[in-house]
């Protein structure tokens, strides 16, 4: 446990000024996010911008254009919450059981697919939990941005499973931000539920 701590201190010690920044809009990301607030999106695209050119420059190009996609949704994102064509505001939903299953075979089998390639085809370690992580977070990414309340029940997991990767990785920084993420993730679904339903004024199994 020492030596985790040590190494994880070591890590932060480590990071660049540019990390932190990206460290800094992603958690603003997350705070204007659970209060709805549209500003969730400019903090998202700046985070992802600098992760983005971070990746590219260490080669990580997968990572690199899986921020590339988040920088396109911050900007769709921002559309969908501010549309002035709209008569009403963007609102929290709930989907039903039956069109997360969908949601979550398909990816499943996106899963599954990325991760036979990368792991047959490739010199990628954990495919098939690296695929888990990015397939679901590209998902998940699209149900944030149509306020979908289910979308911080997927963020737990994916966090959950990219804290396992991390650890196994010995990327003892990100693994403690995640832990972090996780919690914030928990907070933001029983903001978003709190909300949705003082305003059906049902709960989350009535909808």
């Amino acid at each position: 446990m020492s030596e985790f701590f040590s190494q994880t201190l070591t890590g932060f010690t480590a990071m660049s000024h540019w990390e932190y920044i990206a460290v800094f809009f992603s958690v603003a990301y997350l705070l204007f996010a659970i209060k709805e607030n549209s500003w969730c999106w400019p903090a998202a695209f700046a985070s992802t911008l600098i992760y983005t050119l971070l990746y590219w420059n260490g080669a990580l190009l997968m990572e690199s254009l899986l921020n590339v996609y988040y920088m396109v949704m911050a900007i769709v994102g921002w559309y969908w919450w501010k549309n002035p064509k709209q008569q009403t505001p963007l609102e929290i939903q709930s989907w039903s059981l039956e069109k997360h299953t969908v949601v979550i075979v398909c990816t499943g089998v996106a899963t599954l697919v990325f991760g036979y390639f990368m792991d047959n085809y490739t010199r990628a370690e954990m495919a098939y939990l690296d695929s888990f992580t990015t397939c679901f977070a590209i998902v998940t990414t699209y149900l944030v941005a149509q306020k979908v309340l289910e979308n911080w029940l997927y963020w737990v997991v994916i966090d959950a499973a990219s804290m396992y990767l991390y650890y196994a990785k010995g990327y003892y920084p990100t693994l403690a931000l995640f832990v972090f993420y996780t919690l914030m993730a928990m907070w933001g679904f029983k903001t978003w539920y709190e909300e949705l339903e003082q305003r059906t004024g049902k709960k989350l199994v009535e909808l």
